[in-house]
């Protein structure tokens, strides 16, 4: 819950953090793209830990980790503390979440796997989606901060309840070694690749540095599988991915957190900024996504047990697309009633992904695996999301930067200077109108007219690339199947 929870509920703190700390739009995408990344980079890492030492041992070492992090941000002045501690968030958040899945696999048999899985879909979807209100009331009625001081109290619960019923599973042919080669290329190869998307808009995409970056990420990932078939105990073996359901199911988690994540990053500044809403009133509006993930996982869970999860998982991308395709009609006239609408098709969407996807990666893995499989499946999610925030970004910040000059001018607003213009377009990427102090009412009303306008433009782009992503992964979705080594789960693995 701790894990998923921080994946957005900053994202309803991030307008707070950034008047507060006075940061820029980028500082605010690190602050959700450093955490992302550092989760993505180490959890396959984490996961092979888990399986060498026990799942019980690297949760319980995470749920400590993660707690202390937590607090240090709470306490943090600069917005480069922020981003510090929230990188070290993300690598003890990469030890908790492959050692649950290990746990969950080796602790229940094939016919309660997928229903096991569904509760735990249930916790992380109604945490992921929760982040929202929870953030709004604590930082409307408390502080910014207290967003992360309220993982202090929860990590000693998670400690003491683990300690006292958690025990370890480990596989007979659990790992002895570890491929520091493939840890270091792996990362390397990941870091460059969400380095080069984030930084693309300042740089330009045609940039000689962007293609450096992004041609040194698809060399690291080339030597990385060269190297993963040349040593013993590969990192990540290969064989892994010649099951073609668990590779879909791989590639259907990046693309479902690319859409969702990607999507609801610019939602919280749409409610925010745009409809004028409180925190509180703007996680309340995403009421509707957070109850039908609760809702719809253990159903989900249920339901892929019996039809496997081939349909559900198509079923659930392609309403994910269309709701996608919904949220990029929104203005600044929409009702709550329409916005209800799509956010409550969306949760409905995503529920099934979240659990048959982790099902098929996991339990088409071999038991001594597990771990891995779990950090592949988190890795997948974490990946998608800071590409999801990244390429949406960039897209975001091309439409305002192209739309804006153009808008201005027609709204027949005072000339701007270049600094100018490129201190607004920043203001207008996260929703706000750059209206100066002492500005008369009706042009501050026109500046702000035509800064919504904007924002609106390219939120309306963003979600439309996202729905495009969504329909590609109901293809996706046909090349699953129910998991080929899930008779393993809770049989042939030693209680320590």
């Amino acid at each position: 819950m701790m894990v998923a929870l921080d994946g957005t509920i900053v994202a309803i703190a991030n307008p707070a953090i950034q008047k507060d700390l006075g940061a820029s739009f980028a500082d605010v995408q690190w602050i959700t793209n450093g955490y992302f990344l550092a989760l993505a980079v180490t959890l396959i890492t984490a996961g092979k830990l888990g399986d060498r030492f026990g799942h019980r041992q690297t949760f319980l070492i995470g749920v400590v980790g993660f707690a202390a992090a937590s607090g240090a941000i709470g306490l943090s002045d600069s917005i480069a503390l922020v981003v510090t501690f929230r990188v070290f968030q993300g690598l003890f958040g990469a030890l908790l979440m492959p050692a649950a899945l290990g746990l969950l696999r080796a602790t229940f048999p094939a016919e309660k796997l997928n229903m096991a899985i569904g509760i735990w879909g249930m916790v992380i979807g109604a945490s992921t989606a929760g982040g929202p209100i929870l953030g709004g009331l604590l930082v409307q009625h408390v502080s910014w901060q207290s967003v992360f001081f309220i993982n202090v109290p929860v990590g000693v619960a998670a400690l003491v309840l683990g300690l006292l019923i958690l025990t370890d599973h480990r596989a007979q042919n659990a790992p002895r070694s570890f491929d520091i080669p493939g840890i270091a290329l792996l990362s390397g190869a990941m870091f460059c690749l969400v380095w080069a998307l984030i930084k693309a808009p300042a740089w330009g995409w045609g940039a000689g540095l962007t293609w450096t970056f992004l041609g040194a990420s698809v060399l690291g990932f080339a030597l990385f599988a060269l190297w993963e078939t040349r040593v013993e105990e590969p990192l990540i073996p290969l064989g892994l991915f010649r099951s073609v359901p668990l590779s879909a199911g791989v590639v259907l988690m990046v693309l479902m957190a690319i859409a969702f994540l990607g999507g609801l990053f610019f939602v919280t500044f749409y409610l925010q900024n745009v409809h004028g809403m409180s925190p509180v009133d703007a996680g309340l509006h995403l009421l509707p996504l957070t109850g039908m993930m609760i809702v719809g996982s253990p159903l989900a869970g249920a339901l892929i047990t019996k039809t496997g999860p081939r349909i559900p998982l198509a079923g659930g991308m392609a309403l994910t697309a269309i709701s996608m395709y919904g949220m990029s009609t929104l203005d600044t006239g929409t009702s709550g009633g329409v916005m209800s609408l799509w956010f409550a098709g969306l949760g409905l969407g995503l529920a099934p992904v979240m659990v048959g996807a982790t099902e098929v990666i996991v339990g088409n893995a071999p038991m001594e695996l597990s771990g891995v499989a779990g950090g592949l499946q988190q890795a997948a999610m974490q990946i998608g999301g800071s590409l999801g925030t990244a390429v949406l970004g960039a897209v975001m910040a091309s439409k305002v930067d192209g739309d804006l000059a153009g808008n201005w001018t027609a709204a027949k607003l005072p000339p701007l200077t270049p600094a100018q213009l490129d201190q607004a377009s920043q203001a207008v990427q996260v929703g706000a109108a750059p209206v100066a102090k002492g500005t008369p009412p009706e042009l501050a009303a026109k500046i702000t007219t035509v800064a919504h306008d904007t924002f609106i433009s390219g939120m309306s782009l963003a979600c439309l690339v996202a729905a495009v992503v969504a329909v590609v992964a109901v293809f996706v979705a046909l090349l699953t199947k129910r998991g080929e080594n899930a008779d393993a789960a809770g049989a042939g693995a030693g209680h320590v």
